[in-house]
């Protein structure tokens, strides 16, 4: 009897050893580099995506492009970062997460970073926002054009100061898969 016991934990061992391993997630999946200037081109895309009109904004839609239709999908698009998991692209919070960006300071910002708020706070008038920077408008640097999807418009290519006022929510960041 204490022969068959130590076969069958031998065999059990060696099934156990050669068993292929299971993961509980499935794991993200390599995220492509990106240049600046095609990052600006493909986020110019959907200015003009919709049959010569701009991507209507939705939370809950999805582009033909697989893309979600918010500010997040919109730059996970620009970006691709991949829109399979999560579905539709990583979220703000993901997005200002050390696995898609690092903090920048504004004055060394480049074409193709990003402006983002990741922190949503109670109150009707509080979201989480994500803007993609071009480039400074003004010699001061008080102001800057910026490519973003919003609410109630859709796509919009347009003068921003987000993350310039005192106390801002607003912080700048790189991309990891950005590169001049």
């Amino acid at each position: 009897m204490k022969f068959v016991s130590s076969v069958l934990a031998a065999v059990l061992s060696l099934a156990l050893v050669t068993a292929p391993a299971v993961h509980a997630e499935p794991s993200a999946p390599v995220t492509p580099q990106v240049t600046r200037a095609e990052m600006l081109q493909r986020a110019a895309g959907w200015l003009t995506a919709d049959n010569g009109a701009q991507v209507p904004y939705s939370m809950e839609q999805f582009w033909v492009d697989g893309y979600r239709q918010d500010c997040s999908g919109y730059v996970s698009m620009a970006a691709k970062l991949g829109n399979v998991y999560p579905r539709g692209g990583p979220d703000t919070v993901a997005l200002v997460s050390p696995r898609y960006t690092v903090p920048v300071p504004v004055a060394e910002l480049k074409p193709g970073d990003l402006f983002i708020d990741a922190v949503d706070e109670p109150g009707p008038a509080d979201f989480r926002h994500v803007v993609i920077f071009e480039r400074w408008t003004t010699t001061d640097r008080t102001e800057y054009l910026a490519y973003e999807q919003r609410g109630g418009h859709g796509t919009d290519h347009r003068v921003l100061r987000y993350g310039l006022e005192p106390d801002s929510k607003y912080h700048a960041v790189r991309l990891r898969n950005i590169v001049d």
